[in-house]
């Protein structure tokens, strides 16, 4: 007899501003559908083409069910399948020896937002990794760049509520995708353009919001700091700036002023390759219309000057006044009112690696890592989970390399065989988000979501808590606080919360002012309780104590013997509907509707190279090669100079195995630990 129907409440888990809520259907223990949660606040019932399918992930052939040793040659995906006994003694065996040998430092963890829940992103193997004394993994692909610098102007990361927009009269969408990238916000947009309100889109990609706008602004790739320049220069020139807010709230007004007296429109349009007159008006509609808001997310930060891109929008606002509006400011992420709320630095307990001396290796400089020989120790041991770096992370050729190399043992927690879960010595099987309890705090909205497990894990499938705790015990670790479980952490993190209500609902707003406007009359948690205009600390840190704008080295005004080499600049843009980032691209609903890998470029450029719509050419640099279908159009979405490769497509769906970002290069932002995916020159060539 069929058991009833259940309903089960949850939170997408996804490296997302969204954060959507879900409900899923099951009988007899197995989901059977799975839609939007109408009764979400933010999300109303609305799911994206990746997550419409989630189910199909789930129970798709192809995932890992149980752990998986090598057999094969590395990179072969050669394995067989083993018992969770057997792994877990190969584990704590290998990586025990390393340890003896080299000392904890030689293990390095790697773990990245596959899924952004509280616990299951990361939670005990912080202690787990204390433990060893492993290595500690510093800086972020996304997100820590763009943080750190709105802080040094503000003070701290909080910025407006980005559904405020809907109060707004402009809105200026700087180097965002709204409609794909943050679709739920859309609405919001077109409530406040209902009531009157002009949305200007700024990009150097003409994107499908782009084409929404009511205005598209199309600047050189990397040079919107100079851009910012010169609309500051109007606003001082023109007196539009808000004095008594600039006097009671920010510090060093006059230095700036003079500092941009000579960034004139018409200096900025040789730059950014605009209209001198585009660049006024631009300014001028900036300094008369309130409520403004300027709303950004992450993908401006992935350039050399990346984080001067972030501390500069960020004083904006200030010389208009628009923190003052319900609808102004400059909203990015929101991520950090939950700090307040949810609590997570219990996770770490510093009595785990004492007399463990550790050190940091970048996420983003995995490749160098792995292949430096001076470095000390070396790299023996690697773990990974929540991500697939040789997709995902810069120069994915020396990281190739790298994982090939014969005395490097490899663990990855993984769902598929990834691109570099075919690398590993051993692959642990994870669940999937509707197999586990979570907690998601949301970076585009303020509700917080419950994720209730919906099915058992199918397999021997386990939570990343739980594989932490079986690791440790393997390795012989006895202190209870690796073992802790998954009720009591997130007991201890949750405060001042209707749990609940939160657990019944699957979400909730976070306990804060429905007119949250964070600096309308000051509260900068800077040394000086101002905006900081002019920053002391960042000028004896050598990046300059006001905005400034620096051409990059690997960029269209960069190094010109580079340049006279790869005269083209690539951006890796997430623009493709079904996949968008690397997690769907192997699954045939997905990548199939999308075609090849292709690379797209400006009609001028491709006839320069004799290059047609369909054909097979080859993008290239120094660090790799990769072989791509063009694209060229009568309305190109892109200037002369400028290609796009899409990120997101994996090596098991491409022609030769290799992903856009082979490359890219792990040049770091100027400050804020973040790295220049954006900022790399290239060459295009006929494959024939």
């Amino acid at each position: 007899m069929t058991s009833p129907t259940r309903i089960v409440l949850g939170t997408c888990h996804h490296d997302c501003p969204d954060s959507c809520g879900w409900e899923v259907e099951v009988v007899d223990g197995v989901a059977v559908k799975m839609r939007g949660n109408s009764a979400h606040p933010y999300s109303q019932g609305e799911l994206c083409p990746k997550v419409n399918r989630f189910l199909d992930r789930v129970y798709s052939p192809d995932r890992v069910l149980t752990p998986l040793i090598r057999v094969g040659a590395k990179g072969a995906a050669d394995f067989r399948i083993a018992s969770w006994d057997e792994a877990l003694a190969l584990v704590a065996s290998r990586v025990g020896s390393v340890v003896d040998e080299w000392g904890g430092q030689a293990v390095m963890p790697w773990g990245d937002a596959g899924t952004q829940g509280t616990l299951q992103m990361n939670s005990l193997d912080r202690r787990f990794f204390a433990r060893i004394g492993s290595s500690i993994q510093t800086d972020s692909l996304c997100g820590g760049a763009a943080r750190i610098a709105s802080a040094s102007t503000l003070g701290a990361p909080l910025a407006s509520d980005p559904l405020d927009v809907r109060h707004s009269k402009l809105i200026l969408l700087w180097g965002t995708n709204t409609r794909l990238t943050n679709r739920h916000l859309w609405p919001y947009i077109e409530e406040a353009r209902a009531k009157g309100a002009r949305v200007i889109v700024i990009d150097p990609v003409r994107t499908m919001t782009a084409e929404a706008a009511d205005q598209f602004v199309q600047p050189r790739p990397g040079t919107d700091v100079a851009l910012m320049l010169a609309i500051m220069h109007v606003l001082v020139r023109d007196d539009l700036i808000d004095h008594d807010y600039v006097a009671r709230h920010t510090s060093g007004f006059d230095r700036l002023a003079s500092h941009v007296a000579d960034w004139t429109p018409a200096r900025a349009a040789s730059i950014t390759g605009l209209e001198a007159d585009e660049i006024e008006n631009l300014a001028r509609d900036y300094g008369t219309t309130h409520p403004v808001m300027i709303r950004t997310l992450i993908g401006a930060e992935h350039r050399e000057g990346g984080a001067m891109f972030f501390r500069t929008l960020a004083i904006l606002p200030s010389l208009v006044g628009a923190w003052r509006h319900r609808g102004g400011g400059f909203a990015r992420s929101v991520g950090s009112y939950a700090d307040g709320f949810v609590d997570t630095s219990h996770f770490d307990v510093p009595h785990l690696s004492a007399g463990r001396p550790r050190r940091a290796l970048s996420m983003n400089r995995l490749g160098e890592h792995l292949t430096d020989e001076s470095l000390d120790p070396p790299v023996k041991a690697l773990f990974v989970y929540n991500g697939n770096p040789l997709a995902t992370v810069p120069d994915a050729g020396r990281i190739r390399r790298g994982l090939e190399r014969d005395d490097l043992f490899t663990v990855v927690s993984e769902q598929f065989l990834t691109d570099t879960a075919r690398y590993a010595d051993v692959v642990f099987p994870a669940c999937t988000q509707i197999e586990q309890d979570d907690l998601v705090t949301a970076w585009g909205h303020l509700y917080l979501g419950w994720n209730h497990k919906a099915i058992e894990p199918l397999g021997e499938s386990v939570r990343n808590t739980e594989l932490w705790r079986r690791l440790a015990r393997a390795m012989g670790f006895t202190e209870p606080e690796l073992f802790e479980s998954d009720e009591s952490l997130l007991d201890k993190s949750l405060i001042g919360l209707d749990v609940e209500t939160l657990k019944r609902d699957a979400v909730i707003r976070l306990p804060l002012p429905e007119d949250l406007r964070p600096y309308a009359d000051g509260g900068f948690a800077t040394a000086s309780g101002r905006i900081e205009l002019v920053d002391e600390a960042l000028g004896a840190a050598g990046h300059g104590h006001l905005p400034e704008f620096r051409p990059a080295l690997e960029g269209p005004l960069g190094d010109a013997s580079l340049r006279a080499k790869y005269p083209l600049s690539m951006m890796s843009s997430k623009i493709h509907t079904r996949f968008l980032n690397s997690s769907y691209s192997h699954l045939d609903k997905h990548v199939g509707p999308e075609g090849e890998m292709y690379c797209e470029l400006h009609p001028e450029d491709a006839a320069a190279r004799k290059v047609t719509d369909g054909d097979r050419v080859r993008v290239f640099n120094d660090r790799g090669s990769i072989a791509v279908v063009a694209r060229v159009s009568d309305t190109p979405r892109v200037r002369p100079g400028l290609v796009i490769v899409p990120f997101g497509w994996t090596g098991t769906r491409t022609r030769d195995g290799k992903t856009v970002n082979e490359l890219t290069s792990t040049t770091p932002t100027e400050w804020g630990g973040g790295v220049a995916f954006y900022d790399t020159m290239v060459e295009v060539a006929p494959d024939r």
